[in-house]
């Protein structure tokens, strides 16, 4: 089977319609209370490369029914209006997720360009993701 479209001009379409952060900006971002940040990742990348304290975890395939009021899977994080700057390991699947969000009306968002390694490359803090049971 072709496909017509590849991942790669998927996300640089994605990257043209969001807003793209650059991992220094999104390291002094972190501090401002207006200012939420989404680890996408799985758990088990968390649980391998560590996290970024403080940020909110929302695993890419629950993203759109935990932001959606309607859903039963809703969470209250996401209804505080906070600026909400997605990541995930690479910036790929954070440049699709906050494309799928901003076109749900969800907003604002935008991404961490180059994602957590990115955001480790330019000092952001990381810790070890707490032992299971344990946070």
């Amino acid at each position: 089977m072709q496909i017509t479209k590849g991942v790669k001009q998927l996300c640089a379409e994605a990257e043209a319609e969001i807003e793209n952060i650059p991992a220094a900006e999104a390291v002094t971002l972190a501090a401002d209370p207006n200012v939420r940040l989404v680890d996408i990742r799985d758990v088990r990348e968390l649980e391998r490369d560590g996290q970024t304290p403080g940020a909110l975890h929302a695993p890419r395939d629950m993203l759109e029914f935990w932001v959606d009021p309607e859903s039963p899977y809703y969470r209250d994080a996401f209804g505080t209006g906070q600026k909400f700057v997605l990541f995930c390991a690479g910036g790929l699947r954070s440049a699709l997720a906050a494309k799928r969000l901003q076109d749900m009306g969800f907003g604002p968002v935008a991404h961490i360009v180059g994602g957590f390694r990115a955001w480790k490359e330019a000092g952001g803090a990381t810790e070890p993701r707490p032992a299971k049971g344990k946070a």
